[in-house]
């Protein structure tokens, strides 16, 4: 009788099973951010964050399903224009990214969201504060940082409470995120009995306030508010001093950056903003992470939002790793109670609407030239 010797064909197989368990696993995180244009300095602290946060978990050498993981990061220009925010959108679900961190700017986030929810892909935005994205019901959208409601809030307070102001005139860049932040802002100054002296409009690409700024000097606001991004407010501030108008500008998390000093000159001084967060030296993590931060990409690179982003990467990851598994649907549920300590707070966690819970906002003024803060508070 003819033997046949099966022993090695399974040692062969056990060989080739084991050599697999051990084969790299890829992840790639998608970044989308304006890498181009007036905003690219925001945009490019953004990829910056996510691209130490990649540094940092091939450090921790994580395995997931057993096997070692490369971790890559696949950073896109959406050019904070909604339509390529589209382009950018599809173009990381057909290249079958394991998730995305982005975009930006809310007026961007909008449309990816809806092509992120179809593919069940989770994103977590750590700039986007429209809290109207929240309210779509997508149950892979995440926010890492305050929304509007909490920064129109805070900052009509301060009009009231600290600056005594009874009148303001408002202006907007007619984006998502400007229109959103000026409608909260109007809504909670009107609530607190100041009188909103009427509503200018621009755009996001605009340089020229002139005409706007004229009409407002008739009116003598004691607060503008700005609901845009620095790249307007900068110019806006050297404009409202050249045309003697004595007021003081506020505006949110998108001018409140160092850059707004660099375009605004000596006249950033009569700025007070607010942003998500706390400041970075209060951060958990704050101190190590800005040395390795500074290390990598250079002191002058740090604008804003780098530290968020940085923690929605880790946020991916992590939940990535209690799932075993970087399929985006099967570890999407992991991320809304994740409870990491991450940079910029101890135990992130998502309410059911993916908002952060209980997030922080920070008040911040430029009166010495440079940013600097000047009140936290908590929002519950």
């Amino acid at each position: 009788m003819k033997l046949i010797r099966i022993a090695p064909v399974a040692a062969a197989l056990g060989l080739a099973s084991v050599a697999h368990a051990a084969d790299p696993l890829t992840v790639t995180i998608g970044i989308a951010a304006p890498l181009s244009g007036p905003q690219a300095a925001i945009g490019q602290d953004a990829v910056n964050g996510v691209r130490l946060a990649a540094q940092e978990l091939d450090r921790r050498q994580l395995r997931i399903d057993g096997r070692p993981v490369v971790w890559k990061v696949d950073a896109q220009d959406d050019q904070a224009d909604p339509k390529q925010a589209t382009t950018v959108a599809q173009q990381f679900v057909d290249s079958r990214v394991n998730g995305v961190v982005g975009h930006l700017n809310s007026g961007c986030t909008f449309p990816a969201s809806r092509i992120y929810a179809r593919a069940g892909i989770p994103s977590i935005t750590g700039s986007s504060t429209d809290p109207k994205l929240a309210r779509q019901g997508f149950k892979t959208f995440f926010r890492i940082i305050a929304n509007d409601d909490a920064l129109g809030a805070g900052l009509a307070a301060y009009a009231k409470d600290t600056l005594h102001a009874k009148t303001v005139a408002i202006i907007d860049d007619r984006t998502a995120y400007g229109q959103g932040l000026a409608d909260v802002f109007a809504r909670r100054a009107r609530a607190l009995g100041l009188h909103v002296l009427g509503r200018e409009y621009t755009t996001d690409k605009s340089t020229d306030f002139s005409a706007i700024l004229t009409r407002i000097r008739a009116q003598h606001p004691d607060v503008i508010f700005y609901g845009g991004v620095y790249a307007q407010a900068g110019p806006m501030l050297r404009q409202i001093a050249r045309l003697g108008i004595k007021t003081h500008l506020l505006g949110g998390d998108a001018i409140c950056v160092p850059a707004l000093a660099t375009l605004a000159g000596a006249d950033v001084g009569i700025t007070t903003c607010a942003e998500g967060g706390v400041p970075l030296e209060r951060m958990p993590g704050g101190k190590p992470w800005k040395a390795a931060y500074d290390k990598a990409f250079g002191a002058d690179a740090y604008q804003i939002f780098s530290p968020y982003v940085y923690d929605a990467t880790l946020v991916l990851a992590q939940a990535m790793v209690k799932a075993q598994s970087s399929d985006p649907r099967r570890y999407l549920p992991m991320v809304r109670d994740i409870g990491i300590d991450g940079v910029t707070r101890r135990d992130i966690r998502f309410d059911a609407q993916g908002n952060l819970a209980r997030p922080s906002i920070t008040l911040s003024s430029f009166a010495d030239g440079s940013k600097k803060a000047i009140a936290v508070q908590t929002v519950d």
